[in-house]
């Protein structure tokens, strides 16, 4: 039985939370799934993914929503916050036979009322093109599976193009493919062109022209979700190996590295102005990482087991009691600057842009809020806001201050929540390790420890320095993620048990700027967790209205956001919902 306040019970499911906007209600007449709204066996399947697109229709409803369920596919016109769900009624609904639909994407740039190209990637290496208002089916690409014959974990329209896309698969390799193009006969043979550390990319030789385009290979290990920045010029990898890879896309140039701090990495998303990159993954936590600086700025603990998604909330970052944001306020060397590190491409509209250089002396109060949200296997969702003490930590600001200022965030909206504790999920204390007050020096900053652990990497004898970070993963392990394992299934068991050398890469990489120690970085707590679902979740998508999320069971949930519920208040009654098993 669902719940909206705090109960005895560990294992209610949330159907309102509260931040310091107002409250978020679950729509429960907004709830997507397969049209029986019977709950989906999830065992051995691959995870729900949820697709949006605006069709531009003049009737004022044109939002669509793709979503896959096990072995099939669903289109429906998206009604959100405004009218209920007709699930009676599928534009189109397709089932497969011998492969599941793994990933998918629409082109918003060809999209209209009468026709909408929707790319759909498979678990046995198929990517297929169709039109889903048209019902037609236009291509099937690596349909003979000569170009890759691993599951497809992510597939992207390439920002701007009207036949550019992007596969990245769990073998490790991303291609570029035109929809133009056809794969050929024959498995494509490859030239390099450019390579780095751990990773290459190749093009396709061949007398006409076939894809794929290029051929990525990157990290080790599955390459589990890639981003696109907001300008579309830098291209965020999250791979099985544990490292964030920021690329230059058409230089194909890596930009910047990070080290998750155990395990692999399984999503990853951009800033909406592209300055911060967040990741999560096997660790159960979710890393802040600078784009223009290339260190982790921040990390924060709230999940119980893997991170599967996190996005940021472009609608509810803010800037607050400062000059308009129209106008540059930093000096004119702040300007410059800003550009010179390019900053600037397409970015200098953005307030965020304008704001974050703005001069430190200025005494006038200015708040910078980035606001993210992530959900995890551990059913819950977050919420999570990035201040600008955290952005920006002026001298001389002490670690010890903002990890205050953050818990006293999270404080103000536990009491003031009408919908119970949101910190009742959390463990009652963090590892001693996660605890910044318990740092011996506060005001060290993490190139002062990168430097001292590279010092004895390369002079000393590596012994009792390797021995100790040995015992600091293991107590990681056991904090974060050993005691999840029971839960967790065998393919994921074999996930974890990862090789001698990815332990040896691991411990090299400890206590650097690639991947600092816990406490050598602030350590956020979300505003809100909760317990949404009774599977895991998989889906997570801010809306203008609304946000949207989606479980293993292939329920799709819709939040209407504080003021923006359109629907009768009697509709929002649990008892009235017409599944009785998300809510």
């Amino acid at each position: 039985m669902a719940a909206e306040g705090g109960g005895k019970e560990t294992n209610e499911i949330k159907t309102q939370f509260t931040t310091r906007e107002g409250v978020y209600k679950l729509l429960t007449h907004s709830e997507y799934s397969r049209p029986n709204r019977v709950p989906f066996n999830s065992q051995g399947s691959n995870p729900v993914k949820v697709s949006f697109v605006n069709v531009n229709d003049q009737s004022g409803n044109g939002d669509r929503i793709c979503f896959n369920v096990g072995r099939e596919l669903y289109f429906y016109i998206y009604k959100g916050v405004r009218k209920a769900a007709d699930l009676s009624k599928p534009i189109d609904k397709r089932i497969y036979k011998g492969t599941q639909p793994t990933c998918h994407d629409f082109n918003p740039l060809t999209a209209t009322a009468e026709s909408v190209s929707l790319l759909v990637g498979f678990s046995a290496g198929q990517v297929q093109l169709i039109d889903p208002i048209k019902k037609e089916t236009s291509k099937l690409f690596n349909e003979e599976r000569l170009i890759d014959k691993s599951r497809v974990t992510c597939v992207r329209w390439v920002p701007g193009s009207e036949s550019l896309f992007l596969v990245a698969h769990s073998s490790g390799s991303m291609y570029l493919y035109n929809m133009e193009n056809t794969c050929g006969t024959t498995a494509p043979h490859y030239q390099l062109l450019k390579q780095g550390e751990n990773y290459a990319v190749h093009t396709c030789k061949s007398k006409s022209a076939r894809n794929p385009l290029l051929r990525w290979t990157v990290g080790d290990g599955a390459l589990n979700e890639f981003a696109f920045s907001p300008d579309g010029k830098f291209l965020a990898c999250a791979s099985q190996d544990g490292f964030l890879r920021v690329f230059g896309f058409d230089a194909a140039e890596l930009h910047g590295t990070m080290k998750s701090y155990f395990g692999g990495l399984l999503c990853v998303c951009w800033s909406p102005d592209g300055r911060y990159i967040v990741a999560g993954g096997e660790d159960d936590l979710v890393t802040v990482w600078s784009f223009l600086d290339c260190k982790v700025i921040a990390r924060g603990h709230g999940h119980k087991s893997w991170v599967s998604v996190v996005a940021f909330d472009h609608c509810t970052t803010s800037v607050e009691d400062g000059d308009p944001p129209a106008e540059f306020s930093g000096s004119d060397e702040d300007f410059h600057e800003q550009i010179h590190l390019g900053a600037g491409r397409d970015r200098a509209n953005s307030s965020h842009s304008q704001l974050s250089k703005r001069n430190s002396t200025d005494s006038r109060p200015v708040s910078v809020t980035y606001r993210f949200g992530s959900v995890g296997q551990d059913t819950q969702l977050c919420l999570w806001d990035l201040t600008e003490d955290i952005l920006f930590p002026h001298l001389p600001l002490s670690r010890t201050r903002t990890h205050t200022n953050v818990m006293n965030a999270s404080n103000n909206v536990s009491n003031s929540s009408s919908s119970g504790n949101p910190a009742s999920s959390l463990p009652g204390t963090l590892p001693r390790s996660n605890s910044l007050p318990h740092s011996s020096n506060p005001g060290n900053h993490i190139i002062d420890g990168s430097f001292i652990a590279n010092s004895v990497n390369k002079f000393a004898s590596l012994s009792l320095h390797d021995s100790r970070k040995e015992r600091h993963e293991k107590d990681h392990k056991r904090n974060f993620s050993m005691g999840q394992i029971s839960n967790k299934s065998s393919d994921k068991l074999n996930q974890l048990s990862s090789s001698r050398t990815a332990k040896a890469e691991a411990a090299k990489t400890l206590g650097t700027t690639l991947c600092p120690r816990m406490e050598e970085v602030p350590l956020l707590e979300p505003l809100m967790c909760k317990k949404i679902a009774h599977e895991r979740l998989t889906v997570l998508i801010f809306l203008e209205d609304c946000l949207v999320t989606a479980c293993q069971e292939g329920f799709v949930c819709t939040w209407a956001r504080p003021g923006k519920v359109g629907l009768l208040s009697s509709q929002n009654n649990p008892a009235n919902s017409p599944s009785g098993t998300v809510v």
